[in-house]
C-alpha cells in the first residue's frame, strides 16, 4: 500500500525517533508499504518519519545505478549492490570517512527544493537488519549519502539543515513559502 509522505512542516520530522524493539509483523508490513511508497515516489529512500512512524526504521534502494559506488563491503567482504537492494535497516550507527563532497540533494518530504550538501564520500554503518543479523556495510558514493541521508531523518535532521551558509538564506526563504502553502 502506498502510503502518505510526511510534509515539510510536520512535527515528526525534526524527531529523534524511537529504537526498533523486535521485528513483528506490523513491522514488517510497514516495510514493504515504505517500499512501494519509495518507489510510488521514484525515490531512492525514505525513512520511518517521512510516513509519519517515529522509527529508527530506514529502506535505501541505489540498485538503478550499479556504478554509483566504487565499493562495497559487508562484515569486511566484498559485496554486489544488487545483494542488498532494497536496504532495509534501523537503529543505524554510523562513522564517516574524512573526505566530504558536495552533491546535489533533495527529500521526498521537502518537494521542489533541491540544494547541494556537503557529506562524508565514505560511511561505515553498523545496521540491524529485518531478518535479525547485525551487518558492517562500508560503501561510498550515492549509496553513502544515502544512509547518511535516511540515518538524518531518523534524528530529526533534514537535508536543508546541511546546506553552506551561503545558501541558508535562499532555502530558508524557500521553506517558508511550502510551509505558508
Amino acid at each position: 500500500m502506498v502510503l502518505d509522505i510526511t510534509q515539510y512542516g510536520n512535527p515528526v520530522l525534526r524527531k529523534k525517533c524511537h529504537l526498533v524493539g523486535e521485528v513483528t509483523d506490523e513491522l514488517k508490513e510497514l516495510v514493504e508499504n515504505m517500499i512501494e511508497t519509495m518507489k510510488s515516489a521514484e525515490g531512492i529512500g525514505i525513512a520511518a518519519p517521512q510516513v509519519n512512524v517515529d522509527l529508527q526504521l530506514a529502506v535505501v534502494d541505489v540498485s538503478h545505478d550499479p556504478e554509483c559506488i566504487s565499493y562495497l563491503r559487508i562484515d569486511g567482504e566484498e559485496a554486489k549492490l544488487e545483494e542488498v537492494m532494497p536496504l532495509v535497516f534501523f537503529n543505524p550507527e554510523l562513522e564517516f570517512g574524512k573526505t566530504k563532497e558536495s552533491e546535489m540533494e533533495g527529500c521526498l518530504s521537502i518537494q521542489g527544493i533541491n540544494a547541494q550538501v556537503r557529506r562524508p564520500t565514505e560511511v561505515k554503518a553498523k545496521l540491524h537488519l529485518m531478518d535479525g543479523r547485525t551487518i558492517v556495510l562500508e560503501t561510498d558514493g550515492l549509496f553513502a549519502r544515502a544512509i547518511q541521508h535516511e540515518t538524518d531523518h531518523l534524528n530529526g535532521v533534514l537535508f536543508t539543515d546541511r546546506v553552506s551558509p551561503a545558501s541558508k538564506l535562499s532555502v530558508r526563504r524557500k521553506l517558508k513559502k511550502l510551509v505558508e502553502g
